[in-house]
């Protein structure tokens, strides 16, 4: 039982009938939702809206046996979606058929990288992807999403572009060409959309939105006067379909996107509700889970798919309690192909475009960038540079960029770490830094540092060269007593560094001394010899134990340089 459930997730074989209920309840909420918004999401992806159903069948059940979380509601979102359009239409010339073929290739590519992620035990990468990356680049998406929209809410043909103002220029160009009724229907769904989502209506509103805009088409044959609507859709289970990899090598680039993006928005709201439910989501299980969700999908004609912040939270407040509310969304899909699909043929396009501007308004989150500035001002710049590169130039050089800024933020202040001159707080044991505590107790005999970083090939030149700065500024210091208790980690390079700085101070009669260091780094200097260079009443536990003998041997002549 044990391994099963660790293969299939404990909630099957530890199923609680008190759930019930509360499952079935938050199935059916969900998949109220999840028809018009897969449908949408598809034609945001640039495929027939029945694909944005297929997708929101068997690869929910996928994820409901492997993953980790009990509330993640898996489908098509709008970010991976417009990721999907921007990647494929580079390659499809046009051509419907190719497309489609394209975006199921996407698929499987995306849940191959995150299967092999998930089975090496790699969820930690996600880490290396910074928050303010991931804000700045949802924001700048939600908004090329919008102007995407722009010519179904207007019923004008635009040629597109992966550039917003570019996109936004040509709408406005077209304006006189908009198209009266479909400015009526779209504008119109918008507003009752962001009017519910506003006044906080429990209930779906997007079912009742759609339902009266389709039997106002049909009723009063509104296509016959120009209003475009989703025309027939294929009933029945979805297509199987074998992926084809003839054009794997173009599109590994943008599955590699949308792995990071789609695993980055799924673990962000698996964790939040997981830390509100007290139980816990394994990073790597759910690359797992995700990766099979994705190549389910590329097998039965579907595209990439991840957990969505928006269904997640109304599963989650619809009193979803475990996975079993996913699988009965995904049934409900299943009835919809088999029965309701002629009830969408009138469906017109400015609504589900209205339900995608709606469903993106949150994503956009500039408060998040007043934040980032308040609190750090480098993270500040992060997001403001992904989200100006994502919107004037394209996703994929956005996140790239986003993630090679942060990197290299990174490594800049690891290179550069902090180092605190310290002095005594009057007679006690406590040592403070300088520059916040003027008052603080010093001996011009003794200069006390702390390096508040791990010490690494990068950043050893940097510390070696503070230290001969503060001996050139007291130049009757005959020690240097270093602080480490902020160091967790040094390498080779920082211990040759740091060996090379004391014998040329040793010529000059300046001795060296360390506190406070981690048993780790005490193995390394002792493999590195530096008991018998030192001595090992050089190394102490603490600076109270250090101060009292570097004082009484500071006006000592200096021994012999080795």
């Amino acid at each position: 039982m044990g391994a099963r459930a660790a293969q299939l997730g404990a909630w099957l074989w530890n199923y609680r009938r008190a759930d019930l209920r509360s499952d079935i309840s938050a199935g059916v909420i969900v998949a109220v939702m999840l028809v018009p918004q897969a449908m949408a999401y598809a034609m945001l992806a640039g495929l027939p809206p029945v694909v944005g159903l297929y997708a929101s069948t068997f690869p929910l059940v996928a994820y409901a046996l492997f993953g980790t979380s009990r509330q993640l509601a898996v489908g098509p979102v709008a970010i991976v979606s417009l990721l999907v359009a921007d990647a494929c239409s580079k390659l499809a010339n046009g051509d419907s058929a190719q497309f489609l073929g394209l975006a199921v290739t996407l698929a499987l590519l995306v849940g191959a990288v995150q299967l092999v992620l998930g089975l090496v035990r790699a969820g930690f990468l996600v880490n290396f992807v910074s928050h303010a990356v991931v804000s700045g680049f949802t924001s700048a998406g939600a908004i090329i999403i919008g102007l995407s929209q722009l010519q179904h809410l207007l019923g004008i043909k635009l040629a597109g572009g992966h550039a917003a103002y570019a996109v936004l220029w040509e709408a406005i160009c077209h304006l006189g060409d908009a198209h009266g009724l479909t400015v009526l229907f779209g504008f119109g769904a918008t507003a009752l959309l962001l009017g519910a989502k506003y006044l906080r209506v429990r209930f779906p509103m997007t079912l009742p939105v759609i339902a009266v805009a389709t039997l106002l088409v049909w009723w009063f044959k509104l296509e016959e006067h120009g209003l475009r609507s989703v025309g027939a859709v294929p009933a029945g289970l979805p297509a199987w379909r074998v992926p084809t990899l003839a054009h794997a090598g173009d599109l590994l680039t943008p599955a590699l996107v949308i792995v990071f993006i789609s695993f980055m928005e799924s673990i962000a709201v698996a964790q939040w509700i997981a830390t509100r439910e007290k139980y816990r989501v394994d990073a790597s299980r759910e690359l797992i889970g995700l990766g099979l969700a994705n190549v389910v999908a590329a097998f039965c004609s579907g595209y990439p798919v991840t957990g969505g912040f928006s269904r997640t939270a109304v599963n989650y407040q619809s009193g979803a309690r475990t996975p079993l509310a996913s699988l009965i969304s995904a049934a409900l899909v299943l009835l919809t192909l088999l029965a309701f699909t002629p009830l969408f043929t009138h469906l017109p396009n400015a609504v589900l475009a209205a339900v995608i501007m709606v469903a993106v308004v949150g994503l956009i989150d500039f408060q998040e960038a007043r934040h980032l500035f308040k609190i750090k001002r480098a993270d500040g710049w992060v997001f403001l540079v992904t989200f100006a590169v994502t919107l004037g130039v394209g996703m994929d050089s956005g996140l790239i960029c986003g993630i090679v800024l942060s990197l290299l933020l990174f490594i800049a202040r690891s290179a550069r770490p902090r180092i605190s001159i310290l002095g005594r707080i009057g007679d006690g044991h406590e040592y403070r830094d300088l520059r916040r505590y003027p008052d603080a107790v010093t001996n011009p005999a003794i200069i006390m540092l702390r390096v508040d970083a791990s010490m690494y090939f990068a950043n050893a030149r940097f510390v070696e060269d503070r230290i001969r700065l503060e001996l050139l500024r007291q130049p009757q210091a005959r020690w240097v007593l270093l602080d480490m208790s902020g160091v967790n980690d040094i390498d080779a390079v920082a211990v040759r560094t740091f060996e090379e700085l004391m014998q040329d101070c040793a010529s000059q009669g300046v001795r060296f001394a360390f506190a406070g260091m981690k048993a780790p780094l005490r193995d390394i200097v002792s493999r590195a010899g530096w008991a018998d260079k030192l001595g090992k009443a050089m190394i102490y536990p603490s600076l109270s134990h250090a101060l009292p003998e570097l004082v009484a041997t500071a006006m000592e002549p200096p021994p012999a340089a080795q």
